[in-house]
């Protein structure tokens, strides 16, 4: 029942008992309108009701602590419940209200004992000594940067002469391509002039014939390899003896 609701049913109340007193006690007009006047006054003065908090939402208690940032559990309901983890998380939620003794949150000795323990054998190395190691590290990697943009120059100060002996090989071999072709076409000619008439280069005859000029031909530029050689070797001689 709501506040406004209280106020009009206590005010029924009042004038119901007003007339019953008139009524049946004999009194007067004017002091019904007293009475009546005190109990009107009376019902409109406010009243300061305590407040109630109650758990009217239907949650579980836990739920609704949480809604209203208070613990969940104020006692135990679980082993977790009872874990050191637990209560540290409780005092750093909820503080002092959590009702948990906040030397919890500091390590104990043995706890201290074995963090050094699992440190001396996870980080073997003091910290002079990491400092150091890092420093060499990047001390190597700088002297890696510079060797390779030393290399880096050093090539880009030959890349005229590779790009001109690049072109001297392609040219070259174009060369060769080209002489071996009309070297080709030659010897097709000749061996149409053998025969003094038309004939099929995929006859067999005009196959056979093509193959001994071949033949031939790259006989005559062995030679002719082997020629120049000698004159080439002989002119050394002939330079190296006049010193």
């Amino acid at each position: 029942m709501s506040f406004k609701l209280c106020r009009i049913v206590n005010r029924d109340i009042k004038c119901f008992s007003v007339s019953y007193k008139r009524y049946f006690l004999g009194i007067s007009k004017n002091q019904e309108n007293e009475e009546t006047t005190e109990s009107i006054n009376f019902v409109d003065d406010k009243i300061e009701t305590p407040e109630v908090k109650r758990n009217k939402s239907g949650l579980r208690t836990a739920d609704w602590n949480r809604l209203h940032n208070r613990r969940p559990y104020y006692a135990a309901e679980s082993w977790v419940h009872l874990t050191e983890k637990y209560q540290r998380k409780m005092f750093g939620r909820y503080g002092f209200e959590s009702n948990v003794n906040p030397r919890i949150c500091y390590p104990t000795k043995l706890d201290i004992v074995a963090k050094m323990r699992y440190d001396r054998i996870a980080e073997p190395h003091t910290l002079i000594d990491m400092m150091n190691a890092a420093k060499e590290e990047k001390e190597r990697q700088r002297k890696k940067v510079l060797e390779r943009d030393e290399e880096i120059h050093n090539k880009m100060k030959k890349l005229d002469q590779w790009k001109q002996d690049l072109q001297t090989k392609i040219d070259k071999k174009e060369a060769e391509v080209l002489a071996t072709k009309q070297r080709k076409e030659r010897l097709v000619e000749e061996v149409r002039r053998h025969f003094g008439f038309k004939i099929d280069p995929r006859d067999d005859r005009f196959k056979a014939v093509l193959e001994q000029k071949e033949k031939e031909e790259k006989k005559k530029m062995k030679e002719g390899k082997r020629q120049a050689k000698e004159q080439k070797l002989m002119s050394k001689l002939i330079a190296t003896s006049q010193k």
